[in-house]
């Protein structure tokens, strides 16, 4: 059974950092893309980071220079590094994992609160 498991979330003050943290067990196939979502009340969820197999990345435009996604494919882990943070980025992150043949798997979610 696939199981993603996030931590890293909580309050910061804008300005501030934080790292998020994904790992993913149960895994018996190949890990195509890892990335990170969020999705605030009443909105879709939304693409923050991604990282793929082989370490090309795509971040929303929002967080381009202040978040980094990593990954590592041994371990099957992925991260976000959270920088900068703006009361906007406020919201619960989910993490995914896209399978080789196209499965998708989501975390439960971790919530980040920017605020003073």
């Amino acid at each position: 059974q696939v199981q993603l498991v996030e931590s890293g979330g909580g309050l910061v003050q804008p300005g501030g950092s934080l790292r998020l943290s994904c790992a993913a067990s149960g895994i018996n196939f190949r890990i195509n893309v890892m990335g990170w979502y969020r999705q605030a009340p009443g909105k879709q969820r939304e693409l923050v980071a991604r990282i793929t197999r082989s370490g090309m990345t795509n971040y929303q435009d929002s967080v381009k220079g202040r978040f980094t996604i990593s990954g590592d494919n041994a371990k099957n882990t992925v991260a976000l590094q959270m920088n900068s943070l703006k009361p906007e980025d406020t919201t619960v992150y989910y993490c995914r994992v896209l399978s080789q043949w196209g499965a998708e798997y989501w975390g439960q979610g971790t919530q980040v609160i920017v605020s003073s």
